[in-house]
């Protein structure tokens, strides 16, 4: 397939990142973060960006081929020294206030056979460096966006029937646009409508406050402990100046932040998870007082365990999602290998960092605050995918009333 018209929907597609994801305005700052294999369209929003008023716009390069060969070249000492300069820059680009865009196209496997170790302790030394500018974004003291473009290799894990790599990345861009709604005339538009729709959802789960959610279905059942004033949230966030973004695009979900330390039962995943550069699936995770105590999975386990066991707080929760299993994303029957597109097919979790939004007056809290209220605090937030057509999910609140949620994965209100 040939896509048509195919620079115009690329010229939308920017148009929205910048208007409606980040929602550029004036003298703003703004940081890209993407994969160099996405240069026409960072071009396209750095354009945008300034059209919108933007004082300065900022590009961090990525290389997948590059990645590997610096894990494969370079000793666990050399990937934990994490320069100074890189920590300063951060900081002063926070305070700055800069809006955040994470522009994702990486191969699922780039990584695949590199010593798990490498990575895991390469990621936890700058996660921790980085940790002042972690903590602001979960707090949403920025606008920040996550979205993809089509890279090559993805494609081909997603596309794997298709005959050439142009027809594998033209069907992904072709699921990037379905997703995101840029076939429609008005994206902007057409997004307003959808965070009015998931709006309604969270509004109902926020007046229930429910004490517990018991899920059940095939190799789950599993009670999981909310916080008192928790706070789902939808689509739209606002950042600490009051303006509204969408921190994922594509995003069908509700979400909040459940009680750490109360989590009971087994829960299973429903899709493969791209961690690390490794891709993992079949993974069954056993909860006892809020922590994972036993966990296994058919493929990618060694990778699994080192993010659960190297990792402060990895062991218990920090999000859980709400999806319908007849979402856009779910019906299309594609394995993205990609958690922002996965997490939006199917009900998930997340083990490690909270958002501090996710409870009353959480923004404003300090760390110690929040995790007295029940809100985990780690160095990572991976999500996982539980949700599928089989799924059951009550809201119990105190007094033991019982209230569905999902029935046979969809909406029960």
């Amino acid at each position: 397939m040939v896509l048509e018209n195919f620079d115009t929907l690329l010229n939308k597609y920017a148009d929205l990142i910048v208007n409606k994801g980040i929602a550029v305005g004036e003298d703003d700052y703004v940081l890209i973060n993407a994969d160099i294999e996405q240069a026409p369209l960072v071009r396209l929003v750095v354009k945008n960006a300034y059209q919108s008023g933007a004082k300065k716009v900022i590009v961090n390069w990525s290389d997948d081929i590059i990645t590997r060969v610096n894990y494969e070249g370079q000793d666990v000492e050399t990937l934990t020294d994490i320069p100074q300069y890189k920590v300063d820059e951060a900081h002063d680009l926070l305070d700055k206030r800069a809006k955040r865009i994470a522009l994702r196209s990486s191969n699922p496997n780039a990584l695949k056979g590199v010593d798990p170790k490498k990575i895991s302790e390469s990621q936890l030394a700058s996660s921790q460096a980085l940790e002042k500018v972690r903590n602001a974004t979960q707090a949403n003291v920025v606008s920040w966006l996550v979205c993809a473009g089509a890279g090559e290799e993805w494609a081909k894990l997603v596309f794997p029937e298709l005959e050439t790599t142009e027809e594998q990345v033209d069907a992904l861009w072709d699921q990037i646009f379905k997703t995101t709604r840029v076939y429609e005339e008005n994206p902007v538009e057409a997004w307003d409508a959808h965070e009015a729709t998931l709006n309604e959802k969270a509004d109902f789960l926020n007046a229930e406050q429910f004490d517990q959610l018991h899920y059940t279905g095939p190799g789950t059942d599993f009670t999981l402990g909310l916080l008192k004033n928790h706070v789902w949230e939808s689509a739209g966030s606002v950042n600490e100046n009051g303006e509204v973004f969408i921190a994922n695009m594509p995003t069908e979900e509700v979400f909040t932040a459940p009680d750490f330390r109360r989590a009971e039962g087994t829960i299973t995943s429903s899709k493969p998870l791209s961690y690390g550069g490794t891709v993992i699936d079949g993974m069954t995770f056993n909860f006892k007082d809020g922590e994972v105590v036993e966990v296994s999975a058919e493929q990618g386990e060694e990778t699994l365990k080192a993010l659960i066991n190297d990792n402060k707080g990895s062991k218990s929760l920090g999000e859980v999602a709400l999806v319908p299993h007849k979402s856009p994303i779910s019906q299309s029957g594609i394995i993205f290998y990609n958690t922002l597109f996965d997490e939006n097919a199917s009900n998930h979790l997340a083990l490690g960092q909270a958002y501090a939004t996710s409870v009353q007056g959480g923004a404003k809290m300090d760390r110690d605050q929040l995790e007295d209220a029940g809100l985990n605090r780690s160095n990572v937030h991976v999500d996982f995918m539980v949700g599928n057509g089989e799924m059951n999910i009550d809201g119990i609140k105190e007094d033991g009333t019982v209230v569905p949620i999902f029935r046979n994965g969809e909406w029960a209100f």
